[in-house]
């Protein structure tokens, strides 16, 4: 997949196009990347995303703005693994920010991408002030030489699919449902690095994964999948939180996996992890003899799940 920073000054060849942030790829995304892939081999264009980066909820209101559920290589690989042929990421600032919904039209879609084949969400609002929506695209159509689709709200058990949907379940531990909603477990990527070794102590060597999300859109002891390049799962007991029994409060989020039956050495090794079940919540424990005992609970727990699985 080709990736464009920035607009170009005039597009180098037409495009089929859709817009959008695609945190999560969730099964609404995939609905409207199959449109897109459709009607792009339709006309013979390549298939095009926008995305911004940040989320222009992140740049208007950091406090206020929602959790990510992908990073931005995480969402890459996704729309790559999706059909998508191009993806121009929009550094999102005040410059972007001031575009009126006119000149987005006229020098970003049209001369800087070629867009012959548009599609966006019937929500979908664009320019300064989020004047510009879907009716005025329809408007200007034939003056510029595109076709413009809207995309309807996808469902699934009679509500909306959305980022937000996901988030929610993530939030409330019911890592299943987020799953249901994502055509996929729910997955956090990053590089394996060294730790402070507590776990080789307590006899839990754990492969510590670095993350990109500074807030995790979830928490707590988790059956895991952990698959290398190879894409081989390798079942495990995961922890995602503060560590509230060795770390003082405010501390970094951290994400550990103690792999099951598993000897070999991976650090600097790029793995995806992949949230199957929530146990519980982290919890702070009086000493390091009673966390020890809770993680080979967990460690059983987690061995039961897996076994009930593969029944």
């Amino acid at each position: 997949m080709q990736i464009l920073r920035g607009v170009p000054d005039a597009a180098s060849c037409p495009v089929a196009l859709t817009i959008g942030n695609f945190d999560g790829v969730h099964l609404g995304h995939q609905a409207m990347l199959a449109k897109l892939r459709a009607a792009a081999a339709a006309r013979g264009l390549p298939a095009c995303v926008m995305t911004f980066e940040p989320h222009p909820r992140e740049f208007f209101a950091p406090d206020q703005a929602p959790v990510r559920l992908t990073s931005m290589r995480e969402k890459l690989e996704l729309l790559a693994a999706h059909g998508v042929e191009r993806t121009l990421v929009l550094r999102f600032n005040f410059a972007l920010a001031q575009v009126t919904a006119q000149d987005f039209i006229e020098r970003i879609l049209v001369r800087g991408l070629g867009a012959r084949w548009l599609q966006v969400g019937d929500d979908f609002r664009f320019g300064a002030r989020r004047a510009g929506d879907l009716p005025m695209l329809r408007a200007q159509a034939a003056q510029h030489g595109y076709e413009v689709e809207g995309m309807a709200t996808v469902e699934l058990d009679g509500a909306r699919v959305s980022s937000t949907a996901v988030r929610d379940a993530l939030a409330a531990g019911d890592v299943e449902k987020a799953a249901r909603l994502l055509g996929r477990p729910y997955s956090i990527s990053g590089r394996v690095t060294g730790g402070d070794g507590l776990g080789r102590k307590l006899g839990f060597p754990t492969a510590n994964v670095q993350m990109k999300h500074n807030r995790p859109p979830l928490t707590g002891i988790f059956a895991v999948e952990l698959r290398r390049r190879d894409g081989r799962p390798l079942q495990g007991v995961a922890s995602l939180g503060v560590r509230p029994t060795v770390k003082a409060q405010g501390a970094a989020p951290v994400l550990e996996v103690f792999i099951f039956d598993f000897q070999e050495d991976i650090y600097g090794e790029l793995v995806r992890v992949d949230f199957l079940h929530k146990f519980r919540d982290e919890a702070k424990y009086v000493d390091l003899e009673t966390l020890k005992a809770q993680i080979a609970r967990d460690v059983a727990d987690t061995r039961a799940f897996f076994a009930r699985r593969a029944a």
